[in-house]
């Protein structure tokens, strides 16, 4: 891939840098009492009130209150906060590595469609292993809850390029999810589709 002209890495976090198992937290979700569980959560896109969640049209109260409606029994903030964030796995060694180099040649940003636990429980606590922040990784982070907006629509992609004053055909935009993708190649950014556990080498 030639990245002569790209100025600017925009990185997903779940699926790209950081590990995820949506299953996993779909399972842990039913077996408390969330049975409907996999009605509104998948893989690349969420529905009902899980998209007003990464919308940041709801704080962790109002979600697990949400969660609670739907739930066969009386569930405490720990177990629903425990099940969700169940999702978040690990951030391998070999990225966080990268993103240390690559923002020696680049302006990294990240653009996720993210929630406040997964951003202010599971992140921190999984970069503590390294001693590490996300200001530490990332130029900036644009987070879907705190923007109003969410992927694949246009509005957040636009709402980056603006705020970080960037053009973007001098971004290179990493994500795992096609319907991202096609939205950002729609606005003019280079792209790169990453499959599962693939090797982000060839940016060095």
């Amino acid at each position: 891939m030639q990245l002569n002209d790209i100025t600017t890495l925009i990185f997903d976090f779940g699926g790209v840098i950081y590990n995820i198992d949506i299953q996993i937290g779909i399972d842990k979700l039913k077996k408390i009492g969330f049975i409907d569980a996999d009605k509104y959560i998948g893989h690349f896109s969420h529905t009902g009130f899980f998209i007003q969640w990464e919308k940041g049209e709801l704080s962790p109260a109002e979600f697990r209150n949400e969660i609670r409606k739907l739930s066969t029994v009386d569930l405490t903030d720990n177990q629903i906060d425990d099940a969700w964030c169940s999702i978040m796995l690990d951030i391998p060694r070999e990225r966080i590595d990268l993103l240390l180099q690559l923002r020696k040649r680049y302006k990294i940003l990240l653009l996720s469609n993210t929630n406040p636990l997964h951003i202010l429980v599971s992140t921190p606590l999984e970069l503590a292993k390294y001693k590490l922040t996300m200001d530490d990784l990332f130029d900036k982070c644009y987070y879907s809850y705190e923007m109003g907006a969410v992927k694949p629509n246009p509005e957040i992609f636009e709402l980056l390029l603006k705020d970080a004053k960037l053009k973007p055909e001098e971004c290179l935009f990493l994500d795992d999810g096609q319907k991202n993708i096609d939205t950002a190649n729609m606005l003019g950014f280079k792209t790169y589709h990453v499959t599962p556990g693939q090797s982000l080498d060839f940016l060095l």
